[in-house]
């Protein structure tokens, strides 16, 4: 009688490490405002593969860097989505393409409405570097304006920032062009931010997935499906689709601001940036 149930024991464990394999754990407790987005192409990945995840969202109250952090040691959560730099990807396993077309290295800024003319003042580069900016601590474009000397207030907290910005403790609030409108409906009780008119600050910021190094199954399976889905056009009908990127296009007028263009010194050398199809241009905008 042993052996018939140490057999089902050992059934019953593979089952479940299968089930455990084929689970893709994310983190959102409601204060990201990309998660819906970013599960919405882990999604559109996984209906181009034949192994079929099941996607699990916990909601606890992890950092940015509680996350990667999580996801590196195989820990509560096992797909991480963040902007990219090359130490990033030492530590994480990169799915190299970019969920936003490097839409979030198109930025705007969040201003408070009676600065509005400060940025109208800005002709140049360095005026527009006079200005305070404020940033998350642990987000990789604060390094890569940090490294073209701006100045930056920093926050642990992204949700501070709204505020820190409305007791005008900085100038603007940098954000990727599809992310302000979206952010200051979320907040009526702040009605004196808003979005600066003119000017855009543009540099190649990738946005990736990433896994663990040693998840290297879920890893190419991601790519994989993402790949498909680049090829076979839903990738870009997903992207243009989404009510954040028609919101840019029916609001952010990006062909008509002043743009301003600075390196990325923090970018992989593995970044695909030959790949036209896989970033936006916002002159091919009606």
């Amino acid at each position: 009688m042993i052996r018939p149930l140490l057999s089902t024991f050992a059934l019953l464990f593979a089952c479940h490490s299968w089930a455990q394999d084929n689970v893709i754990r994310v983190n959102d407790n409601g204060t990201d405002p990309n998660a819906a987005y970013a599960i919405k192409m882990i999604k559109l990945a996984i209906d181009h593969i034949d192994t079929k995840y099941k996607v699990e969202v916990i909601k606890d109250n992890f950092s940015q860097t509680r996350q990667n952090e999580e996801v590196r040691t195989n820990g509560a959560i096992n797909v991480v989505w963040t902007s990219s730099e090359a130490s990033i990807e030492s530590q994480m396993n990169p799915i190299r393409i970019c969920l936003f077309k490097g839409l979030l290295g198109y930025r705007i800024f969040i201003i408070h409405k009676k600065n509005q003319y400060k940025y109208d003042q800005v002709k140049t580069l360095d005026d527009l570097k006079k200005l305070t900016i404020g940033q998350g601590k642990t987000w990789g474009d604060t390094k890569i304006l940090e490294a073209s000397g701006f100045n930056i207030i920093k926050s642990t907290k992204y949700p501070n920032l709204f505020y820190m910005l409305d007791g005008e403790r900085f100038d603007g609030f940098s954000r990727g062009v599809h992310e302000p409108f979206g952010e200051l409906a979320l907040r009526p009780e702040l009605p004196d931010l808003t979005v600066e008119k003119n000017l855009m600050l543009v540099y190649r910021m990738p946005f990736y997935l990433f896994t663990s190094n040693e998840n290297k199954k879920l890893a190419n399976d991601l790519l994989t499906g993402l790949e498909r889905a680049v090829a076979d056009g839903s990738f870009d009908q997903t992207f243009l689709n989404d009510p954040s990127i028609q919101d840019v296009i029916a609001k952010a007028n990006m062909k008509n601001r002043k743009a301003f263009y600075i390196e990325n010194p923090l970018l992989s050398k593995e970044t695909p940036l030959d790949r036209k199809e896989l970033w936006f241009d916002p002159q091919t905008l009606p």
